[in-house]
């Protein structure tokens, strides 16, 4: 299944005194194995057994992420709430995380399993 894009934004991300534009969609639907997010503000995860997405902070300020799939999220930069390496999140489970002074903080979740 292709990536389902809806509602195109264009977003400004701030990283310390620099700043860049994008062209980007508020809502992605995903069925690929390994995604890397580029500024959405939603991503729904479906029709994939396991799926992985990068969090990329160049792009990304905030993140919510509902998986009806199983699904691991790894930072691009340190560790999820300064001690996790990745995050697993199991089937129906949605998590919102935002990265402050480069680090991914989970502000929201059900699901997650921190094994």
């Amino acid at each position: 299944m292709p990536i389902l894009k809806n509602k195109p934004i264009r977003k400004t991300v701030f990283r310390g005194e620099r700043s860049i534009n994008l062209d980007t969609f508020d809502t992605v639907i995903i069925s690929e194995e390994l995604y890397k997010t580029n500024g959405e503000n939603l991503i729904i995860v479906k029709d994939v057994n396991q799926s992985k997405i990068k969090l990329d902070s160049t792009t990304t300020d905030r993140i919510r992420i509902k998986t009806l799939t199983n699904c691991t999220i790894i930072p691009d930069l340190n560790r999820i709430d300064e001690d996790w390496d990745e995050i697993s999140v199991t089937r129906g489970a949605c998590v919102e995380l935002q990265n402050v002074n480069g680090i991914w903080y989970i502000l929201s979740s059900d699901g997650i399993k921190l094994d």
